[in-house]
């Protein structure tokens, strides 16, 4: 699904570089990896999960399954076979088979861009209600709908303690940027 709406084409972007911001600080990266690998959960959904959140959006458990749905057909098709096969070529000595192993990761993260998207367009056509409450609280809650009893792991305190720390830097370019402009 591509963003095809101004509307749609806002969410993607704001949720790609929100993933971006979010796996850049140290050791999200790994956290999310380890959830994924040890216990079976979808990267993707959990960062949607936490970028709903501080949107002030809360996720139920049919929003989690429909939205589990919406990516399904490009997890299965594309994302999972590139990543197993990343994954083979890791061990390989040979520098072209290095080489083509970069090539099948930046595919890899292009399916998984596409994946983002699929969920914020959903998103974008207002499937979620907003919710009321702290913006922080709401990201915690979806995060525990998405872990289940991983919501008590140490791989979930870094992801809270890492999106408590990049919202705090969010709001400080905020102000700085408005005391910059005179607001």
């Amino acid at each position: 699904m591509q963003c095809r709406t101004p509307q749609e084409s806002a969410a993607c972007e704001a949720f790609w570089r929100f993933s971006l911001a979010l796996y850049a600080r140290p050791g999200v990266a790994e956290a999310l990896l380890s959830l994924q690998d040890r216990a079976g959960h979808d990267v993707n959904l959990i960062l949607f999960g936490l970028w709903l959140g501080i949107g002030n959006r809360r996720l139920s458990g049919a929003d989690l399954a429909a939205a589990a749905m919406t990516i399904a057909p490009t997890n299965d098709a594309a994302v999972a076979p590139l990543r197993r096969l990343r994954r083979r070529l890791k061990s390989v000595a040979d520098s072209d088979l290095a080489a083509l192993r970069r090539r099948i990761g930046m595919l890899e993260l292009a399916a998984e861009r596409q994946v983002q998207y699929r969920l914020a367009a959903e998103i974008a056509g207002a499937a979620v209600a907003p919710a009321e409450g702290a913006a922080l609280a709401l990201a915690e809650a979806n995060l525990a709908l998405c872990l289940g009893p991983d919501a008590g792991s140490a791989e979930a305190r870094l992801l809270r303690e890492a999106l408590a720390a990049l919202t705090r830097a969010g709001r400080r370019a905020t102000v700085a940027a408005k005391r910059q402009r005179g607001d």
